[in-house]
């Protein structure tokens, strides 16, 4: 299998070209380097371009020939989509609808699809099912959602087959250390409470410690993102065999609390995180995590690596590893 990677110089989809090659499939990466990083691109050639522009799309895409599109190229911050909507439209969206147009220019009939728990907005209960009503309180979901709407409404007219995975926080890095996370700005929690154990900022902020959880914080479910990537090329090798179009949750269905965040950091690190407490943001509910049972039934995909130690210790392993290339 050939598969054309959108977005495959960054975090998430550079883990999915390693884990593309390591199932024995070929990969090229499509990247126009915004904020991807040219020295991720190591099992596959890189194609640079953007997604809004269809001529190069098709150019690459009658180069190749891919069998499948892997799309993680979008723009992913939320406090920025909200100051900002407009250039998140025109990347997620419109940078969305250029690429399935030049997918059927080229025949190309199958997508996986980088998609949020973003979509889900506040939900009213946990844990959250693919059947959970998905109202985003914000342009980054809001535009994930609409490609996800495009996805069905292509499958639909033009016969195309599509997997959208709706991921919750993904988090840790590459055991082997050749990739990690690397975002400027850094918005994530693992990596700022990291870098404020580390002694890299001043403290890590822990907005709310008075919602109705156990220990007052707000809980979330991290995983990891090698267990994405498998999930991605489960997902893939599951439309290539002719598997209907579907929308799968990836988490762990184990919530992780911002104390209990701290502590493993202490437990596993060794060093304590200085903590500030500081009142909630808008919008951030108190618990998110899925239920991942249909990706289990449907692509036998299982979390091997997403207990909050592994994931703490290889992100740190990337961090310390990332900090003496820069020395270097």
């Amino acid at each position: 299998m050939k598969i054309l990677v959108t977005g495959g110089a960054g975090y998430i989809g550079s883990h999915a070209c390693k884990a593309i090659a390591g199932a024995g499939h070929k990969v090229v990466v499509y990247d126009n380097l915004s904020t991807g990083h040219r020295d991720f691109v190591r099992w596959g050639p890189l194609e640079q371009g953007d997604i809004r522009h269809a001529d190069r799309l098709k150019e690459v895409m009658r180069l190749y020939k891919p069998d499948l599109i892997m799309h993680f190229a979008a723009l992913a911050y939320v406090g920025e989509s909200v100051v900002d909507p407009g250039r998140y439209y025109d990347v997620n969206v419109n940078g969305t609808r250029i690429l399935l147009d030049a997918m059927l220019d080229a025949g190309v009939g199958r997508i996986v699809f980088s998609s949020s728990c973003a979509t889900y907005g506040v939900p009213s209960a946990m844990p959250i099912s693919e059947d959970t009503d998905q109202r985003p309180i914000n342009p980054y979901g809001k535009t994930k959602l609409i490609a996800e709407g495009m996805l069905a409404d292509y499958a639909h007219a033009h016969g195309i087959s599509w997997a959208a995975l709706r991921y919750f926080n993904a988090a840790g890095a590459d055991p082997d250390g050749e990739i990690g996370e690397s975002h400027d700005p850094e918005t994530h929690a693992i990596p700022l409470a990291l870098e404020a154990a580390t002694g890299r900022r001043v403290s890590f902020s822990l907005f709310g410690t008075d919602y109705p959880t156990e220990d007052g914080s707000a809980v979330r479910d991290y995983v990891h993102v090698t267990d994405l990537a498998d999930a991605h090329v489960r997902a893939a090798e599951y439309l290539m065999a002719s598997g209907a179009s579907v929308a799968l949750n990836l988490g762990t269905g184990v919530g992780t609390s911002l104390f209990e965040l701290a502590a493993a950091i202490e437990r596993v690190g060794g060093r304590k995180v200085p903590l500030i407490h500081a009142p909630r943001r808008d919008g951030d509910p108190p618990e998110l995590y899925p239920t991942a049972d249909r990706a289990r039934e449907i692509l036998g995909w299982e979390p091997r690596h997403s207990g909050i130690d592994e994931i703490i210790s290889t992100a740190l392993a990337w961090m310390e590893r990332e900090s003496l290339m820069k020395l270097n």
